[in-house]
């Protein structure tokens, strides 16, 4: 679905007196938020029980700290999935971002692109980083809030990740591209949730797709990262040796 489509649903819930929060709440296949994994994580946690502006960092947070930067065996896996990995990267995390937002009436939409792949060169070494395509497929999650669009893209890398790239770096003045990360300050990345846009990775994208309003419909029209001999290597021996090396870089 295109932007212009997107916000005409909007627009037009409201101006026939229905309620924001009706539009982009439903699930799907990989927004599967009444699975009970996810139900059971909500109603543990008492997020319901929160004002928007807090449902949305409490699942931020949970995101981005608690499911850690790594890589999991698909782009295209159901939210269910990306939660019982504990692991996830701009994809994967980002489908259990929608998920958690949607079961908690936040309405949200997937935004897709592609990023350079010398934004992961450092976190993707060797004959991994030679297999990658050069443009990687990439998304992140806008919010509606405040009668606005707000882009989340923070969530990606892990604060203790971040932290071991911060130290690792520290030196670094400017701009920042690589080991997960493309920023203008790595000390001082958009990460937090304060209302506003987070970013981590924006400075490495390289083409727009437009928004969706879903992950699904996103990955029918345009596929995900690796297929073919590709991801066969990728699921029996890149992977591991992929995550073994962010975990490395984290501890």
């Amino acid at each position: 679905m295109t932007d212009m489509t997107i916000e005409g649903t909007i627009k037009g819930a409201q101006a026939g007196g229905l309620d924001i929060a009706n539009v982009l709440l439903h699930s799907s296949t990989l927004l599967d938020y009444q699975h009970p994994s996810i139900q059971a994580l909500i109603a543990g946690r008492g997020w319901r029980s929160l004002d928007e502006f807090d449902r949305i960092g409490a699942a931020y947070n949970f995101v981005r700290d608690e499911v850690a930067f790594g890589y999991n065996t698909s782009d295209d896996l159901p939210a269910s999935q990306v939660l019982a990995d504990g692991i996830g990267q701009c994809n994967t995390k980002g489908t259990l971002l929608m998920a958690l937002l949607r079961a908690l009436d936040v309405p949200c939409r997937f935004h897709g692109f592609t990023i350079d792949k010398a934004l992961q060169k450092g976190a993707i070494t060797g004959f991994a980083y030679i297999l990658a395509p050069r443009s990687i497929i990439h998304s992140w999650v806008e919010v509606w809030f405040g009668g606005r669009w707000l882009n989340l893209e923070g969530f990606i890398l892990d604060k203790k990740y971040l932290c071991q790239l911060q130290q690792r770096f520290s030196s670094q003045q400017g701009a920042f591209c690589g080991y997960g990360a493309a920023t203008p300050d790595l000390q001082n990345p958009q990460i937090d949730w304060k209302g506003s846009d987070t970013y981590i990775q924006k400075e490495g994208i390289n083409a727009d797709f437009g928004v969706f309003e879903t992950p699904d419909a996103f990955y029918m029209k345009h596929g995900a990262n690796l297929s073919g001999i590709k991801r066969w290597m990728f699921l029996r021996f890149i992977r591991q040796w992929m995550n073994q090396n962010v975990t490395n870089i984290r501890g």
